[in-house]
């Protein structure tokens, strides 16, 4: 065993800095922690419930996609942030359904990478 202790972050590749910023700041509303830019290369990081999350561009053969993992974001409100992502004109890659422990929607960030959408059942 290697002993891990815990998640220290997850993070995503993108092509543009600036407009996964806008994305993650703006539309999910998501609180910039701290980072490093230049020349439009670098490293955006949030803290997310006490895990951290970030996205980064340059690194050589690391690219976007829509067929790797995914991380989930727990809401509040489903609903009301499914319909505000609708409303910022964000694209589902599914729409909200029903699991047996929650309900969740998965959307896809600027750069096609998916982001789930979650709230436990209650």
């Amino acid at each position: 065993m290697i002993g891990i202790k815990s998640i220290a972050f997850t993070s995503y590749p993108v092509t543009d800095l600036t407009r996964a910023r806008a994305f993650y700041e703006g539309v999910l509303g998501l609180k910039y922690e701290t980072g490093r830019e230049n020349d439009g290369m670098g490293f955006a990081e949030y803290e997310v419930g006490g895990g951290y999350f970030s996205i980064l561009n340059g690194v050589p053969g690391w690219k976007p996609s829509d067929h790797g993992p995914a991380i989930a974001f727990e809401v509040a409100d489903l609903d009301g942030a499914v319909a505000s992502l609708h409303t910022a004109g964000v694209k589902f890659a599914m729409e909200p359904f029903p699991t047996h422990v929650c309900r969740m929607a998965v959307i896809l960030d600027p750069d096609g990478n998916q982001v789930i959408i979650h709230k436990l059942n209650s």
